[in-house]
């Protein structure tokens, strides 16, 4: 394993949790709730984290990129948000410890990627989309401060090689929104992260 993604699967099960901890408080009226991302709600946006789970499992079984955008919005909570979510990140985790995972390389829809940088990414990811969930459900929205100590030290490895990158100034912002403001003196490294991720 790279040095620079050492203890990957225990940061990204981290990063589950941080998102399941938020998922569970979700009361039944907040589930329409806009969230910072404009084209999801709360229900929209958990779809999009459960379903990114099993898209990952799914690279590393062989699948190909497009398929995996082409599954990127199917319905993968199946009446059930918070189980589904759980169950999602136990089998992803799951599925990245199998002998070989790791180096694995993936047809991921931004370039080949091998496994543990691919985990990385999804750490990044479910790490913002904590906050924004917090965000659009009123919850406390202070992040694990070693996750984002760690994501923001490491964006340029977690990003390396992409077509898209959110620390890149000319990237295409498909994927990843355009950050939001200029830096300001004294902002924390929250703070820092999610100005560099369009919060």
């Amino acid at each position: 394993m790279s040095y620079r993604f050492v203890g990957i699967i225990d940061r990204y099960l981290l990063s589950g949790s941080e998102f399941t901890r938020r998922l569970r408080a979700v009361r039944p009226e907040q589930w329409t709730a806009p969230t910072p991302c404009a084209e999801w709600d709360v229900h929209r946006l958990v779809n999009h984290m459960t379903r990114g789970n099993l898209n990952y499992i799914f690279l590393l079984d062989g699948g190909s990129a497009a398929e995996f955008l082409r599954l990127r919005d199917r319905d993968a909570l199946c009446g059930d948000p918070v189980g589904a979510y759980v169950r999602s990140v136990r089998e992803c985790a799951a599925a990245f410890r199998k002998p070989g995972a790791l180096k694995q390389i993936l047809d991921y829809p931004l370039g080949p990627v091998t496994g543990e940088q691919a985990l990385a990414v999804r750490t990044t990811d479910a790490t913002i989309h904590t906050w924004d969930l917090a965000r659009a459900t009123n919850a406390p929205e202070e992040l694990d401060p070693g996750l984002v100590a760690w994501i923001e030290d490491h964006l340029t490895d977690i990003y390396a090689g992409l077509a898209e990158s959110p620390v890149s100034t000319e990237t295409t912002h498909r994927f990843f929104a355009a950050p939001q403001a200029p830096p300001h003196a004294g902002e924390s490294r929250q703070a820092r992260l999610l100005r560099l991720m369009g919060r």
